[in-house]
């Protein structure tokens, strides 16, 4: 790797570890970047998640000097998560680059339409955390994790309007549990990938530099600052890169 490429490794993980915390989707573009750089998609895929728990650990750190924290509800709704990512993990060590190159264009705007359309959490619902709402949390994030396991692009963006509809969470709290659940399921992911010997360190740990920065500076920021902007920015840089990753291979 050049000097370049891992000045802007770290500055596209700045950036997607900023996104993260604010709203999520940051992966969308860390992903493409590694691609675009050299790595093949899988390989991308699997590298990215060393960054991703980087991410995790200092945006988690950033909410807890806050002495904002789900705990310990978000360790339940992350172990559940944690199965679902083993399986989703094994799926996408057996598909092929193009595949993966064609399911990562398709998904990639649907879950920025989420990002721009989605819920603004300015008022959120008093929490509800009964039985039966914890019940369906657990069964819903059990598919996250499958997803999240499978891709990870867009997963936090899940997360958060999960934890809005079932259980009532504002954003800033959704973003702190959501840091501790992705961590743990990220790290489930990893340890297939790393089986399976997909996993890039030396890119994966450059990226992990600017998600980590990224992450601490956007937990310690309000939750509203550049919202609007960073939502503008995503859907049009996110329109474009899925196009040139649809036609990468054709």
């Amino acid at each position: 790797m050049d000097g370049l490429t891992a000045i802007t490794i770290i500055c596209t993980g700045f950036c997607a570890g900023f996104i993260n915390i604010v709203s999520g989707g940051g992966s969308l573009l860390t992903l493409p970047v590694l691609i675009f750089t050299g790595l093949p998609p899988l390989v991308a895929n699997a590298s990215n998640r060393i960054a991703v728990i980087f991410e995790s650990i200092s945006g988690a750190a950033g909410f807890k000097s806050k002495g904002i924290s789900a705990y310990p509800y978000s360790l339940w709704l992350g172990i559940v998560s944690l199965f679902g990512a083993i399986l989703g993990a094994i799926l996408a060590s057996f598909i092929n680059d193009a595949i993966f190159n064609k399911i990562f264009a398709l998904l990639m705007l649907p879950i920025v339409g989420m990002t721009v359309f989605g819920p603004s959490f300015k008022n959120p619902e008093e929490e509800q955390l009964g039985l039966t709402r914890k019940i369906l949390a657990f069964i819903v994030f059990f598919f996250i994790g499958i997803y999240g396991g499978f891709i990870q692009a867009g997963a936090g963006l899940l997360i958060i309007s999960a934890l809005s509809m079932i259980n009532g969470f504002s954003l800033l709290k959704s973003n702190s549990a959501k840091t501790l659940i992705v961590m743990i399921y990220s790290l489930a992911a990893l340890f297939v990938f790393i089986y399976e010997g997909k996993v890039n360190w030396t890119y994966g740990l450059t990226l992990g530099i600017g998600n980590a920065c990224g992450a601490w500076v956007s937990s310690r920021l309000s939750v509203k600052l550049g919202e609007k902007w960073i939502k503008g920015f995503m859907l049009v840089s996110v329109v474009l890169l899925s196009l040139k990753l649809w036609f990468h291979h054709t």
